[in-house]
């Protein structure tokens, strides 16, 4: 994602622009980043606003212009896949992709990003910058598009996964950006066997002791949003127990899994600031948590979940964090925000969540304590969050996560067929190519016209 913010000095407001590539959006009112983004032309008026763009900047005349007359609580939203560049033919990753495929992408590529991961075989997507959940529907279609389209002219396929069922890590080639050598150099044996991948959602809203706040409530709900995802049940042509088995091979790095509760912005400089007094990390995007404020932008980074290999299943999962945030704000507005649990007990839910996916028994965070299976948490949460899926327009989006925990996930999908397969006589690595191909044709869906 491209955020870039500059502040207009003087003046009684404090006045916020974003660059976004070529779009320039007003983004930040008091502290508060989440206004809805807004692309801004020579003297575009919206509302009682208008927009004067000269370089960087846009005039704000009505203070409250950003904040939407139906939502208070407004949040703005990106997301970046993780995914696979494979041979078409042999179904394995290419270990050393033609780099015309990232020239294509680049030239291509438009408000979005495509970038290299740390090993050859990926490939990574970042939308724009989105004021809706539909937005980030139409930004995942675009950038899958891009990516699709430019492998395709170099002979590979795109595959969102976050593992490939059979390829081994022993082939795959660090790309050679001095970054990822100095990761190689630093975490050796625990990044050779990284051939993951992920998607993370960014979400702008309140001001930064909001954001902190907001982010440490959320902690309770990473589970669910994991099990959602999952799509990883398979690794190195072994069925692994797992839904997830990349949250095994993430968790081997420091700074991982679950952070331990902070409750102000000031509370994250301290703890930044020990990191680096004791020359631990540079900055906070060495920080790999499963969530966490974004080095780069004023946003909140869901980073637990699986790259979802369908895009309404992506979707889902953004509607749901995003109704999460701003039920949240709600509550922190209110003084009734819930008390948090301990993190060692959330770390068992994510276990759980990690194993067993939308099946899992998690605990009830609460006083009455117990367990209770995905699908019934989020029937509740359907009705408790049923006011913020109105107000940002994503009740259907929010329906499918309902979908998506009865029915299973990408993982449940892998594991059925690669067990069909099985059972009609396919050899182990034959089952494993189905599975491919059931992965390359799911991540094409809604995007290439002549999909499945």
């Amino acid at each position: 994602m491209s955020w870039a913010c500059h502040t207009k000095p003087g003046g009684s407001l404090r006045e916020r622009v974003m660059l976004c590539n070529s779009s320039l959006f007003l983004t930040e009112l008091h502290g508060n980043w989440g206004g809805r983004p807004t692309a801004v032309g020579g003297g575009q008026a919206f509302g009682s606003v208008q927009f004067i763009a000269t370089g960087y900047i846009a005039l704000l005349k009505d203070e409250c212009a950003m904040t939407d007359s139906r939502d208070h609580f407004p949040i703005t939203l990106g997301v970046e896949e993780e995914m696979f560049l494979v041979d078409p033919q042999s179904r394995d990753l290419l270990a050393d992709p033609d780099g015309g495929i990232f020239e294509t992408c680049g030239n291509a590529c438009g408000p979005h990003k495509v970038v290299r991961e740390f090993f050859r075989c990926q490939i990574e997507t970042n939308t724009r910058v989105c004021s809706s959940v539909a937005e980030v529907r139409t930004a995942l279609r675009d950038t899958r598009r891009i990516v699709i389209d430019a492998a395709a002219r170099y002979g590979a396929a795109v595959m969102g996964s976050s593992t490939h069922p059979f390829a081994l890590w022993q082939t795959q080639k660090v790309s050679p950006s001095e970054r990822y050598q100095r990761f190689l150099a630093n975490f050796q044996d625990n990044v050779r066997h990284f051939v993951v991948g992920g998607m993370h959602v960014h979400a702008g809203f309140g001001d930064p002791d909001t954001r902190i706040l907001v982010m440490t409530a959320l902690r309770r709900y990473l589970p669910l949003l994991h099990a959602l995802s999952t799509s990883s049940p398979f690794s190195g042509g072994r069925e692994t127990g797992f839904k997830s088995y990349r949250l095994s091979l993430v968790g081997a790095l420091p700074r991982t899994g679950m952070p331990n509760p902070l409750y102000s912005r000031a509370d994250y400089d301290r703890m930044m600031a020990a990191y680096r007094r004791m020359d631990f990390i540079r900055d906070g995007s060495e920080l790999w948590w499963d969530i966490r404020p974004s080095h780069a932008f004023p946003t909140i980074e869901l980073r637990i979940c699986d790259v979802c290999t369908r895009i309404e299943d992506g979707v889902a999962i953004v509607a749901l964090y995003a109704c999460l945030i701003r039920w949240l704000m709600r509550q922190a507005r209110m003084g009734k925000l819930p008390a948090e649990p301990f993190t060692e007990l959330i770390e068992e839910d994510r276990w759980l969540a990690q194993r067993y996916g939308v099946f899992a028994a998690l605990g009830r965070q609460s006083c009455e304590g117990g367990r209770m299976e995905c699908l019934p948490i989020l029937e509740e949460l359907q009705g408790q969050l049923a006011q913020d899926a109105r107000a940002l327009a994503c009740e259907a989006e929010l329906g499918h996560a309902l979908a998506m925990a009865r029915e299973g996930t990408c993982a449940d999908r892998q594991l059925d067929l690669y067990r069909q397969r099985r059972q009609e006589g396919d050899s182990h690595q034959e089952a494993l190519r189905q599975v491919v191909d059931l992965l390359l044709t799911r991540t094409r869906e809604q995007v290439v016209e002549d999909s499945l």
